[in-house]
């Protein structure tokens, strides 16, 4: 655990580090625009056309290190890396290779030119600057500079981060493609609950902190279940219909009182309807030992919408609509709201009926005379 801490404090120090890097030589060409631009006779046209030439060089510059930092999808063929996933691009280095050759090969008599092109792109954004010649290599020095800049951090940015955006949102629309797979097949729970996992992993909904990890030991390895409690609880409800468990047993095992034993009893009855009770879906509902129990207390429910008598649909109603009002109930933007709302939107609506006098007490007329 501390060495994990210590990790986790030198990730942060070097992301600060980076950040800071970062300003700095921001900071250090911005400072130098803003000196210069003080010392021209028309300080807000120099300071305004040097920002807009920093502008449109960071974007060059970032766009070219884009390019460069785009990955790669690996297909997986004779390699151990997974098909689908990316791998680095290698574009920057097959150029800094296909540079160093030229300039070997053709010699450094042909950078005699790079000095006048300079000169020509300075005189050509002086004029921005307040002209003069103090102007010219400075325009061609703010370019250089921010161009290099731009492609630096375009390239660090997309290397960084772009794989695994890509990798976070193939993941999410496989887990999509599944549910609707599962939907299709009538698994009606299992697909809300690929659902709901491609939409945490997407970032649109919050997950569920608490998650027992008492119930990761309760399969054997050789049972092909991913690692951790989610895992444990897909393999028991793919296993439901066929247990030899009855409806009464496993209200047993819900009643048990461990908190393994309730969420193992939930899973089988999201996996079988047939094996659920009322009662103890409500009861975990109102009364949860975590939010992984609430959760799948609620995925249970999922499937009991449409096997419920009209009184069970409406304490079932009650139930979820008093946890979402609470404010310690369930809250907003997380898996457990989504799949609450999503609950209550498929049972019928509550009838409003009037309020009926009581026995013996005349009914009053309206104006109009009517009783």
């Amino acid at each position: 655990m501390a060495k994990a801490r210590r990790l986790g404090g030198g990730a942060t120090v070097l992301r600060t580090a980076r950040w800071g890097a970062a300003g700095a030589l921001a900071g250090t060409g911005l400072v130098g625009l803003l000196l210069f631009a003080l010392g021209r006779e028309h300080v807000w046209q120099a300071l305004g056309g040097g920002l807009v030439v920093v502008g449109a060089s960071v974007v060059l510059g970032g766009g070219l290190g884009f390019l460069f930092g785009v990955p790669r999808v690996r297909g997986g063929a004779g390699s151990d890396d997974p098909p689908g996933s990316y791998a680095p691009n290698t574009n920057l280095e097959q150029v800094s290779d296909w540079l160093t050759k030229v300039l070997l090969g053709v010699g450094l008599t042909q950078l005699g030119s790079l000095g006048e092109r300079l000169h020509d792109l300075g005189t050509a954004l002086a004029p921005v600057l307040g002209g003069g010649e103090a102007a010219v290599p400075f325009a061609a020095a703010l370019v250089l500079y921010f161009l290099v800049f731009g492609f630096l951090a375009g390239w660090l940015v997309t290397r960084l981060a772009l794989p695994q955006a890509l990798t976070e949102t193939d993941q999410a629309l496989d887990l999509f493609l599944a549910g609707q797979d599962r939907d299709r097949h009538g698994d009606k729970v299992g697909a809300d609950d690929l659902r709901v996992r491609a939409m945490q992993q997407l970032g649109l909904l919050g997950g569920t902190a608490e998650r027992p990890a008492a119930l990761a030991g309760q399969l054997p390895p050789s049972s092909g279940a991913p690692a951790g409690p989610e895992g444990v609880v897909a393999e028991v409800r793919s296993t439901a219909r066929r247990s030899a468990l009855t409806a009464e047993q496993v209200r047993a095992l819900f009643t048990d009182g461990s908190e393994g034993r309730r969420i193992q009893a939930l899973a089988l009855m999201q996996g079988d309807p047939a094996l659920a009770d009322l009662s103890s879906v409500l009861d975990a509902i109102e009364h949860p030992r975590s939010d992984f129990e609430q959760y799948h207390a609620l995925l249970a429910a999922r499937g009991l919408l449409y096997r419920l008598p009209a009184d069970g649909a409406q304490r079932l109603r009650d139930a979820v609509a008093r946890q979402l009002v609470d404010p310690r109930g369930i809250p907003y933007g997380s898996d457990r709201s989504w799949l609450a709302e999503k609950i209550l939107s498929r049972l019928p609506a509550a009838a409003v009926l009037p309020e009926q006098p009581a026995a013996g007490v005349p009914v009053q007329p309206d104006a109009g005379g009517n009783s």
